[in-house]
């Protein structure tokens, strides 16, 4: 592979497309390459305390060298603010400031960040520039890419949000160096719902390569953020507003984001909880007859050996069907499950009833 691999995105709402860059040391030619697709000279970093220092400081150094108008803001750590509430501040600041149309804001950080700041990029002004410079394996495989930009609500995940692409997407793989043990494992989550949901060959290397990624290798770890982006960028391409095939994108989120809520976002990483709910959709799977029991158990042993959670807590399954009755996939109070049918093959099946998900989850939560 080589140094700098980019992926071309083409999405029908945005005629141009945008450019995803995977690279090591990218930050230090972002603010020249950004002056050359972006007009405007006011710049909105949006980031949080720890990453700002590691790497916001030396790119707000280049965007002024550059001639941009740099003003920063830090969001708190945590899924709780994702919120409304965080965004209204920062369009409060912008408004403040006296952001025009031609502004722009750069998204540096998880998939928090991004999904927080690209919100506020989609409702400022009806809409200006977004950046996203992604800096959690998460949001470098997954999050940052295709355009769903969102807030979560007290009642359900991202249920506030829009489509926006951004102009592009730079991922500098040497932010993974100072990614912390558990933020790391969650990305690899994602990784491998990649191959669960799409490519067979994906997910045999993800199995027979634990070692490389345990250990960080940087050039196996490129191959996979490349692979993953390469996936989805093909599935928005041909399903950009989630009326079909973007839905499989959804596989282990609908009983993970009911985790994530149930918990108050405070217990389980995105993708420790989409682990769970990726092991709990293949044991409906198997209840179902959709797939065979040799299927969970590779997902089960995979997801084990990186170190995912794959076991519900102790919490209820009332309470599980409860909020998963309030997630926005949903239709007439019955349930729309991604469900796998083969290693690298999926399928959305709708009207599942209530009661089929509650005898799985009554008979086997902790």
């Amino acid at each position: 592979m080589p140094a700098l691999a980019k992926i071309q995105v083409k999405p029908e709402i945005k005629e141009k497309g945008y450019e995803i860059r995977i690279g090591r040391n990218i930050y230090s030619q972002f603010a020249q390459e950004l002056l050359e697709i972006k007009r405007g000279s006011q710049a909105l970093l949006v980031s949080n305390d720890v990453i700002y220092a590691l790497y916001g400081t030396k790119i707000e150094s280049e965007l002024k060298k550059q001639g941009f108008q740099v003003m920063v803001y830090l969001v708190p750590d945590g899924e709780e603010y994702k919120s409304w509430q965080e965004a209204e501040k920062i369009l409060t600041t912008m408004l403040e400031a006296g952001f025009n149309r031609d502004g722009l804001v750069l998204a540096l950080g998880g998939g928090v960040i991004g999904d927080l700041a690209g919100f506020v990029a989609a409702i400022y002004q009806r809409g200006i520039d977004l950046v996203q410079l992604p800096t959690s394996l998460l949001a470098q495989v997954d999050s940052s890419v295709g355009g769903k930009v969102a807030v979560n609500h007290p009642l359900g995940k991202n249920m506030i949000g829009a489509f926006y692409h951004p102009l592009g997407v730079w991922t500098d793989l040497d932010t993974l160096k100072t990614l912390p043990e558990r933020e790391w494992l969650a990305g690899l989550g994602e990784v491998v719902k990649y191959g669960a949901i799409w490519d067979d060959n994906l997910f045999d290397l993800i199995e027979k390569n634990i070692e490389r990624i345990r250990h960080r290798d940087l050039e196996f770890i490129q191959f996979l953020i490349f692979r993953c982006c390469e996936i989805k960028a093909e599935i928005v391409e041909r399903d950009e507003r989630e009326q079909g095939l973007r839905m499989i994108l959804n596989f282990g989120h609908t009983i993970g984001h009911a985790l994530e809520k149930l918990t108050c976002y405070k217990v389980y990483r995105h993708g420790e909880a989409v682990a769970i709910g990726m092991v709990w959709a293949a044991k409906l799977a198997v209840n179902m007859g959709l797939c065979s029991t040799e299927v969970r158990e590779r997902l089960e042993k995979v997801l084990k050996e990186i170190g995912l959670p794959i076991n519900l807590p102790g919490v209820k399954a009332d309470e599980i069907l409860e909020t998963i009755v309030l997630d926005k996939k949903v239709r007439d109070k019955k349930l729309t499950f991604v469900l796998p049918r083969l290693i690298g093959q999926v399928e959305v099946i709708k009207g599942i009833e209530p009661e089929m998900l509650k005898e799985l989850l009554s008979n086997t939560v902790l």
